[in-house]
């Protein structure tokens, strides 16, 4: 539930001069890629999109259960939820070092946003969503 506030808040505020620019984790991708920074562009896609939406869907099939798929197949899902669940912070680190880095002493503020707290929130509970299934369950 707290996805899309995590995707369409504003995560990172930037006053410049007097100019405030605000951007959300989709808008900000996009802006990237549209300016041509693919890579950049590319980690947030895969790290802020792909990877949770990943593995919010992995573990929604692991708790239907044989209703959606074979046994063997629920055990590969369960190793791929605990591989995606490595990346569930990449995109705060990359918040977290582009403060670093545009930090220009008095011309630049930089504030997070409440995207930053609602994308952390779902990162936490799908960890403790992840921590607290039992593999056991599949072969039951």
């Amino acid at each position: 539930m707290l996805y899309p506030f995590a995707i369409l808040l504003p995560v990172i505020s930037i006053d410049e001069m007097g100019h405030t620019n605000t951007s959300t984790v989709w808008s900000g991708m996009v802006s990237l890629f549209a300016s041509g920074q693919l890579l950049v562009g590319a980690v947030v896609l895969l790290g802020s999109v792909v990877a949770p939406l990943g593995k919010l869907g992995a573990m929604l099939t692991l708790c239907l259960g044989d209703l959606v798929l074979h046994r063997r197949r629920q055990a590969l899902t369960y190793r791929a939820v605990e591989w995606l669940g490595r990346w569930g912070m990449l995109d705060v680190l990359l918040v977290a070092t582009l403060v670093a880095a545009v930090k220009l002493g008095d011309w630049v503020d930089v504030h997070p946003g409440p995207g930053v707290l609602a994308f952390t929130a779902v990162v936490v509970l799908s960890m403790l969503a992840s921590a607290a299934f039992d593999p056991k369950s599949i072969w039951q």
